[in-house]
């Protein structure tokens, strides 16, 4: 294993487990039906019936190399023996054999802590979450799970939902698998780095994607983005005393894997000194914040800002590029939601946010504006 080291959810689609599993492999199924049962209950039952079905063999094409921006020998493979290849002196049986060493997980069971309280039970308080909310259902994504998968590939509430998270700089996103032109991608580990974050491969098209980017960096759809969806990284004390009816994914995977241990504890101090595990650019040693701060990264029309989490001991209303936004600090991240441009409405819809450490950020995002309670 490593060194320790802007759009609403579709309305709920009725698919069944079986059909949800084709559509998250790349084939277009039903969208946006409306469900007969409950919208409150639909997503939770289904979500929840579902059987572990562990890892999902993946096949995507090998990479086009012809295509890419960002220098190919920038993009590196962990090899897993403590060295490391860049993708410039790569061949590909190596990139065959790296594939998905870290497996994905795709189509999981959750819990549901409304009908089982005891299902969050192997959770410490402090234990960090990723919280997302699918059609007004709250999920929590354990990052001791995250932290042995990095993927989910998943179908919530009519969204084709990927669910991301790199322990090497701690950066979590969520983002829609459906591009603007329709295609719907899924999405492997190609257990490669780009500035010590991961590079993931979509099974359609072989390109591979920055994560916390959401950029495909290289291959065919060099350039594409993917949509970012509203979610926030949370202690799961936190999260559970704002959302006690919320889903929990399931350890039960099928993998056989003891999710209970926290692999990456420590590796934060490590960032913090400039030890990373794997090369960065210059970029990422942008001096406006220190390289392990906490931030959480509001993306809306021509500006990218970036708010310090521990800087922030209120909510904080700002404007982004004329949106009127509030980032309410939480234990373990925050939380970014619409409010009216002069401040004085109600909070509203959740806004598309991602965090992460500083230096990810300051590397992914050239142009980001650093703003706090000063302004």
């Amino acid at each position: 294993m490593r060194t320790p080291a802007r759009r609403p959810a579709r309305a709920l689609a009725g698919l069944t487990a079986a059909a949800l599993l084709v559509a998250a492999c790349g084939n277009d199924g039903p969208e946006g039906a409306s469900a007969t049962a409950s919208p409150e209950r639909a997503p939770v039952d289904e979500l929840t019936a579902r059987q572990a079905v562990g890892a999902v063999d993946a096949s995507p094409p090998d990479v086009d190399l012809s295509m890419h921006d960002v220098p190919l020998a920038e993009v590196v493979f962990d090899t897993f023996d403590g060295g490391f290849v860049r993708l410039s002196e790569s061949d590909r049986d190596t990139r065959r054999r790296l594939l998905d060493v870290i497996r994905p997980i795709d189509l999981p069971p959750y819990d549901d802590l409304a009908a089982d309280p005891s299902a969050g039970a192997w959770l410490r308080p402090d234990d960090l979450v990723v919280g997302y909310i699918a059609d007004g259902t709250p999920i929590a994504y354990p990052v001791k799970i995250l932290n042995g998968h990095e993927i989910v590939n998943d179908e919530l509430a009519g969204t084709a939902v990927l669910v991301t998270y790199c322990p090497l700089c701690h950066s979590a996103v969520v983002y829609d698998r459906r591009l603007p032109d329709g295609q719907l991608l899924t999405f492997s580990n190609t257990s490669a780095l780009h500035d010590s974050d991961m590079v993931m491969v979509d099974r359609e098209t072989g390109s591979y994607w920055w994560q916390v980017a959401g950029r495909a960096i290289v291959g065919e759809l060099t350039g594409a983005e993917l949509a970012t969806l509203p979610s926030e990284m949370a202690t799961w004390s936190d999260w559970l005393e704002r959302h006690p009816d919320t889903l929990v994914l399931s350890r039960d995977l099928g993998f056989g894997r003891n999710y209970e241990r926290n692999s990456f504890a420590g590796y934060e101090e490590r960032v913090a000194e400039g030890r990373f595990a794997f090369p960065v650019g210059d970029a990422a040693f942008d001096d406006r914040l220190p390289l392990a701060e906490l931030v959480v990264v509001v993306e809306l029309g021509d500006q990218v800002v970036a708010y310090a989490v521990d800087d922030l001991d209120q909510p904080l209303d700002d404007d982004v590029d004329g949106f009127g936004i509030r980032v309410t600090p939480h234990a373990g991240g925050a939380s970014v939601v619409a409010i009216d441009g002069d401040g004085d409405g109600e909070p509203g819809e959740p806004i598309p946010s991602r965090t992460a450490f500083w230096f990810s950020v300051a590397g992914a995002f050239p142009d980001v504006e650093v703003r706090g309670d000063d302004g």
